[in-house]
């Protein structure tokens, strides 16, 4: 830290607001820190030392602003506690397409600051305010000289189908520059050129948007939460220029998703609730079903557990009376069936029914098969352990764990990581009380946690 010559009296101020301790404060930017990749040891002491005029290093004040927003329950910029610097790439500007170009490469130049961006809790719910018609004019002028048609819009979709299945089975750290170089590099100037109808250019949105997620989804499972959240929320403005009612509200999910993985509940609610008054009656029953347990996996995070129950039998009646085809959009997540069981799962575990979620974790499986879902199988069978071990079935639970292991080698996955560790940890209780395998589990574990 460098010295400051006077008491930084803003930041104390907001401390004062929010009401929490030095200490509490300092856990909570330790754990924003980490949802960016980054380990800190913040303590009570860096904090009285920042709030006596001294300067946080590197990122630190940006996830100090982030964790005062968190304990105050709103905004709260680096400015406003008097450490305000440029943030890299604004989120939700007026021009994506500028946007989109800039993003793609502080990706492929590995930025380190924008890579370590932290989760905003404030931004979640960014697409509740958002004024589309504002920045459709600037797209609509957005047109240069050369043409683009329907071919290579089907060559993005193509592309990113071909980027997404290497991702499942390789893992977001695969491929990541070469994804955002050609979002940048090619799908930004097809998106610039002259259509030969509306159909077709608000088709080659939709196919921007697509890879766009895919990229924030990338960065989601390598840990980088902060630039996966810019990437979604671009993909959101994209989504809206191609259909708004369906693709718009499809985004608003993946954004919940995102915040409901982090346990940051806030706006969640609300979002999914958009994202279901936008789309219905404009999209498939299928797809409303998965915006339906979106909502299901909202409510039981937020405690509304009436709610969410509803929410569960509405996205199973909707999936059961759809016979038509997904979009593409929603075709990403996978089977439609497995995908709805995997979230009931979720919402079921978050109400602590482990025994219905195992259920539906199960039945999720079916629909996931190792060739071609590798990591989302290894990830639900680890869900599926950690029911069967609450009810108290631990030498099952063991075998569970080794099969998510037998999916995981090679995959380049912080999400993987992270169930290594909570293997690792929850085997040293194990073989402390004499389950067997659990010994072999943990050093297979460590095996691959250092690999």
């Amino acid at each position: 830290m460098t010295g400051r010559k006077e008491p930084n009296r803003q930041l104390a101020a907001v401390i004062e607001e929010a009401g929490c301790t030095y200490e509490a404060l300092a856990r909570v930017v330790r754990a924003v820190a980490a949802e960016a990749g980054e380990t800190l040891r913040t303590s009570r002491s860096a904090v009285l030392s920042w709030v006596r005029g001294g300067t946080p290093t590197g990122k630190t004040a940006a996830y100090l602003a982030e964790a005062l927003t968190r304990v105050a329950k709103r905004r709260v910029t680096t400015a406003e506690i008097g450490l305000g610097f440029p943030a890299v790439g604004e989120a939700m500007t007026p021009d994506p397409l500028a946007t989109a170009a800039d993003l793609g490469r502080l990706v492929m130049f590995h930025r380190r600051d924008f890579l370590a961006l932290a989760f905003s809790t404030a931004a979640v719910g960014l697409p509740l305010a958002y004024d589309h018609q504002a920045v459709a004019a600037t797209l609509r002028g957005a047109t240069g000289g050369r043409r683009a048609g329907a071919e290579e819009v089907s060559t993005v979709r193509q592309l990113t189908e071909m980027f997404r299945t290497a991702d499942e089975k390789l893992g977001g750290g695969h491929g990541l520059s070469t994804v955002s170089s050609y979002l940048a590099d090619a799908v930004v100037p097809m998106l610039q050129a002259t259509f030969p109808s509306e159909e077709v250019r608000l088709g080659a949105y939709g196919a921007a948007a697509e890879l766009a997620t895919l990229v924030g989804w990338k960065c989601h499972d390598l840990g980088r939460e902060g630039a996966a959240q810019r990437f979604y929320l671009l993909a959101y403005q994209l989504a809206c220029e191609g259909d708004p009612p369906g693709h718009g509200a499809w985004m608003m999910r993946a954004l919940t998703h995102q915040a409901l993985d982090l346990n940051q509940t806030a706006h969640c609610v609300e979002l999914a609730e958009a994202a279901l008054s936008r789309s219905r009656g404009k999209i498939d029953r299928k797809t409303e079903s998965l915006l339906l347990v979106t909502a299901a996996r909202a409510y039981g995070a937020s405690g509304q557990s009436k709610n969410a129950a509803g929410a569960l039998l509405a996205a199973e009646d909707a999936m059961l009376a759809g016979d038509d085809g997904v979009p593409s959009y929603a075709a990403a997540s996978g089977p439609v069936a497995a995908t709805v069981a995997s979230h009931t799962g979720k919402t079921l575990t978050e109400m602590k029914d482990h025994r219905a979620a195992e259920q539906h974790y199960r039945k999720a499986l079916e629909g996931r098969v190792p060739a071609t879902y590798q990591r989302v199988r290894g990830l639900t069978i680890a869900n599926l352990a950690k029911s069967v071990a609450a009810q108290h079935r631990h030498e099952e639970a063991v075998i569970l764990w080794n099969q998510c292991l037998d999916l995981m080698d090679g995959v380049a996955s912080d999400r993987n990581r992270k169930e290594l560790k909570t293997v690792r940890s929850t085997m040293a209780v194990y073989s402390r009380r004499g389950i067997p395998g659990a010994p072999e589990l943990a050093r297979r574990a460590a095996e691959l946690a250092s690999a």
